[in-house]
């Protein structure tokens, strides 16, 4: 046991949920989304009775700690759309769009032991590695920031420091060998319990204060660099740092894009036009373009707004579809933002909300420029969305809508990706997602007479099936009977329901694998499953009850990754493997980690799957894991790192030369009854939590693959 591994904390009031997560985090990431109806009440009719082929349609708590660890994986890119650049000094203005049809296969073993399910207040990471912090809540961001203190925080502050808890996690690199970089950061959400001293309730709270919540929303960019030839990074923190940025839900500004731009339902008294917005918030998960921008996803927005229950009729039915409480005023969780913004009092602004649950795409590489929301993506609690670009260079996006009983969707460019790296290519990338083919998913099952809800296997040996992408927008048409362009990309879900979409367990990141090119959903739990009238088990989720999640796997029919119609297989059904309702390729689970609740997905340059968890409920922290998913160790899921007490493991990043994997430490210690005074965590310095990224990396001849 190393030295960082210090003793365990005391459980502060423990109060759990049944998928593992603590009622605080429920509380201030979600607003209890759990203990409320869901807000999927379609009939949709499944393709149970289908068979395979007859498918007819696819210390003080301080939250927001960046982490990151060296690998050395063997050499192989992480797969991701990092640009690449030129060895330039001052770095180029344009990130290179990378060719990713010239990636060649590679080989990375995961050869690091196991780390152990644990319960201990320290980032726990595998012999032979290291870690270290790069970046926390309060610590400056844009120059001239002070240095962050709990007892003495300020709105003038906070907009110039690090924000609060960290999901998604990108390395941009601004040299060919990444020695500097660009670390960008969603900051999902705050939880006042833990960011003021002395908090009584949101109604004692401050205007100020709650603005310096508001402010601590939004996304972070700050220049990174390598230390030596090491693995681990650290901020920069001279210089004039140009790239350095905060972007807020107080003072942002963001334009609309698409075609649901500047129609009625976008419009309010302060925005006429319909298409400047103050702010994006939630920010869960996201992706990196082809061209090198930054695509964010605004999850649960609906817990910020209130004055949905003086609503009406079509109205109402709109507001209780996206999960905005139409009974209460102030539902367990409010925000009461309106006491510093009327815009979040739906009785006198009742379109603001139809202004948020977008994918943001920003530009990191363009101080000052204008991030933008793109309608033509739809609108529902995005995770994230993911890019694979097709043969003949569409941009294809896949994305989830994460809630209970919610779709996979999946978004077809119209225009073509420029690859030349010019002003007039970077123009034209910058309009590709303005317009195009939106789809949500429909499976159907090859053995549905034999799914019983116990997570057993059918009689040929797999949950698979086949499945239809069904087109809600396409050509600039609405394909929902009864439903406008604008009111299907603005009321997504509706649009979903009409056309009887595959209700799936909380489809969360999805992202696509691009060396071999399918796609990766990670569906992190469902304890609504099978349980009163709600659906029951099915082959693509095939337990009820489902409180550990499982992984699903999509294979394009044309390998263009624009058509309709593909096949699926569940190859990971989670939880602990001595379980027989648990399952890993057919791998030995004598030989595997246990795994509960799947958030995040990425690839390392071979194609291996890693996963970051998010609400284990087999009472361990959450951590990330790997396996390969090809040959004869597919299947071996081994755990490489796990994450400080009462944490969510969010990101992963995996630098391009396997050296390094970046991960944010959301929410440590996040446990009821913790407060600044009487902390559930002191991780990273021992005083209280202090949530942010972290770099784990290994000595410089230390490789994962070795």
């Amino acid at each position: 046991m190393t030295d960082q591994i210090r003793r365990q904390l005391p459980i502060v009031g423990v109060a759990k949920v049944s998928h593992g997560r603590d009622r605080m985090t429920c509380l201030y990431r979600c607003g209890n989304a759990c203990d409320h109806a869901v807000p999927n009440g379609s009939d949709n009719q499944y393709f149970g009775d289908l068979v395979k082929n007859e498918v007819t349609r696819r210390g003080v708590l301080r939250t927001g700690a960046v982490a990151g660890v060296a690998l050395g994986l063997g050499g192989a890119g992480v797969l991701s759309a990092t640009p690449a650049f030129a060895a330039t000094e001052p770095p180029p203005a344009l990130p290179l769009v990378e060719d990713f049809s010239a990636m060649t296969e590679q080989t990375t073993n995961l050869t690091f032991k196991a780390v152990a399910p644990n319960r201990v207040d320290a980032l726990v990471v595998p012999n032979g590695y290291d870690h270290s912090v790069v970046i926390r809540w309060g610590d400056p961001v844009v120059p001239g920031a002070p240095e962050f203190d709990v007892r003495n925080q300020s709105l003038a502050a906070q907009l110039k420091q690090f924000g609060y808890n960290n999901d998604f996690v990108a390395v941009l690199p601004l040299d060919k060998k990444a020695n500097r970089a660009l670390l960008v950061c969603n900051h999902e959400y705050t939880n006042e319990d833990l960011m003021f001293p002395n908090f009584v309730s949101q109604d004692a709270l401050t205007v100020e204060q709650i603005k310096i919540a508001i402010a601590a929303h939004g996304m972070s960019v700050v220049e990174i660099e390598r230390v030596g030839k090491t693995g681990q990074y650290v901020l920069v923190k001279s210089g004039s740092r140009p790239y350095n940025r905060r972007l807020t839900a107080l003072q942002t500004h963001f334009r609309l894009t698409g075609p649901a731009a500047g129609t009625a339902l976008l419009k309010t008294a302060a925005d006429p036009t319909g298409t400047d917005v103050i702010g994006t918030m939630n920010n869960c998960a996201g992706g990196v373009t082809p061209w090198g921008t930054i695509l964010s996803g605004e999850e649960n927005f609906n817990q910020y707004f209130v004055g949905a229950e003086t609503s009406t009729g079509d109205a109402k039915a709109r507001f209780n579809r996206y999960g905005i409480d139409t009974v209460n005023r102030y539902p367990s969780g409010s925000r009461k933002w309106e006491r510093a913004d009327e815009r979040f009092d739906l009785t006198k602004n009742p379109n603001e909300a139809n202004r948020f649950g977008w994918v943001v795409e920003f530009d990191p590489f363009t101080p000052g420029s204008t991030p933008r929301k793109h309608t033509a993506m739809g609108r529902l609690k995005h995770e994230g969305a993911n890019i694979i670009k097709s043969r003949d260079a569409k941009a294809v996006a896949y994305m989830g809508d994460d809630e209970r009983f919610d779709y996979l969707y999946k978004f077809v460019s119209d225009k073509k990706v420029d690859g030349r790296n010019t002003p007039e290519a970077r123009k034209h990338n910058l309009t590709v997602l303005e317009s195009g083919t939106l789809y949500v998913a429909k499976l159907g099952y090859t053995s549905a007479t034999e799914i019983d809800g116990s997570g057993k296997l059918p009689t040929d040996g797999a949950f698979n099936g086949t499945g239809t992408w069904i087109p809600l927008v396409k050509g600039g048409a609405s394909m929902v009977d009864g439903m406008t362009v604008d009111e299907v990309l603005v009321f997504t879900r509706l649009a979903g329901d009409k056309v009887g979409a595959t209700k799936m367990d909380r489809p969360e990141d999805v992202e696509p694998n691009l060396v071999n090119r399918k796609i990766y959903a990670a569906l992190t739990n469902n304890t609504n499953r099978g349980v009163g009238s709600n659906p029951a088990a099915d082959e693509a989720n095939p337990r009820n009850a489902n409180k550990h999640g499982h992984i699903l796997e999509i294979t394009e029919d044309n390998d263009d990754h624009t058509g309709t119609t593909f096949t699926w297989r569940v190859p990971f059904v989670c939880g602990d493997p001595t379980d027989p309702a648990t399952y890993f390729m057919g791998y030995d689970k004598t030989k595997v980690s246990p795994i509960s609740c799947p958030d995040n997905v990425a690839f390392d340059g071979a194609g291996n799957l890693w996963i970051s968890t998010d609400g284990n409920a087999l009472g361990s922290n959450d951590g990330l894991f790997a396996t390969p998913l090809e040959g004869p160790e597919a299947g071996h899921l081994k755990q490489f790192l796990s994450v400080p007490y009462g944490a969510e493991t969010c990101g992963p990043w995996i630098t391009d030369d396997n050296k390094s994997v970046f991960v944010a430490v959301q929410h440590p210690g996040e446990i009821s009854g913790a407060s600044v005074a009487n902390p559930a965590s002191n991780w990273p310095d021992g005083d209280f939590a202090k949530p942010g990224i972290a770099v784990t990396w290994s000595v410089w001849n230390k490789n994962i693959g070795a």
